[in-house]
């Protein structure tokens, strides 16, 4: 099943305690019990289900997560920095929204501060319901979050078929291809999912930003003057996309 596809559920009671995981991102076993009222072998039971059926995991530690495919672990050594590319996980809330300040901290990137504010708000990387899918790659260099590509879909009919893709790198790491294997990532799970094209937003003043899309393929198919007040001042907006 692709990730995008909504899961169906024969139960009532397995609706609520995959709504009730899928809206927390991760909850305790115990803790989601308890908030839905179950008894221990009801709640056992559909969990045991929503397991098997492939919409919930059920962590080392006891959690329960809503259930997609990861993908691979993508590792590649350029001058002497080894990272990694992958899916994130509920684990890597907080360096994801770390990266992300830190790189909105040097260059203009509304975008990407809106999508830190959503996720830092509602402490769930993952979104997959009937209105929203959203899902996240990560770099990461010792184990810490250094880059990211946000991938956002609206479900609604007639916005489905495009998504919203974020991407950046911090500084220190720029400059060693991390940015372009997380575009690639990210473009290719949009293509992989049913999604016809992929929009990014910068403001006009992050040159670079446009330029790294447009090297990749994008190309900028609309200006909003003033579409952004920077410091005081009107920025256009540049909105580039790409077909997948």
């Amino acid at each position: 099943m692709e990730f995008r596809q909504q899961p169906t559920f024969e139960r009532p009671e397995r609706q609520e305690i995959y709504d009730l995981v899928e809206r927390h991102g991760r909850v305790d076993y115990e803790e989601a019990r308890q908030d839905l009222r179950m008894d221990h072998e009801m709640f056992g039971h559909h969990v045991a289900m929503l397991v098997r059926d492939g919409a919930l995991n059920r962590t080392e530690e006891g959690a329960l997560e809503v259930a997609f495919e990861s993908g691979a672990v993508e590792e590649y050594e350029v001058d002497d920095t080894l990272f990694c590319i992958r899916q994130a996980r509920q684990d890597d809330l907080t360096g994801l929204i770390g990266a992300i300040r830190s790189t909105t901290e040097t260059a203009p990137y509304v975008e990407a501060e809106s999508v830190a504010d959503i996720v830092e708000s509602e402490e769930t990387l993952l979104r997959h319901n009937e209105v929203e899918t959203r899902v996240f790659f990560v770099a990461t260099v010792d184990g810490d979050v250094v880059g990211w590509a946000g991938v956002k879909g609206n479900e609604l009919a007639k916005l489905s078929h495009t998504a919203e893709l974020t991407v950046g790198v911090v500084d220190q790491y720029q400059g060693l291809g991390i940015g372009s294997h997380l575009l690639v990532r990210g473009v290719g799970w949009a293509a992989a999912n049913g999604y016809d094209r992929v929009y990014n937003s910068v403001p006009a003043t992050n040159e670079a930003a446009a330029e790294f899309l447009e090297d990749h393929g994008w190309e900028v198919e609309a200006v909003r003057e003033g579409h952004y007040r920077i410091d005081g001042e009107p920025v256009d907006e540049l909105m580039l996309a790409v077909e997948v």
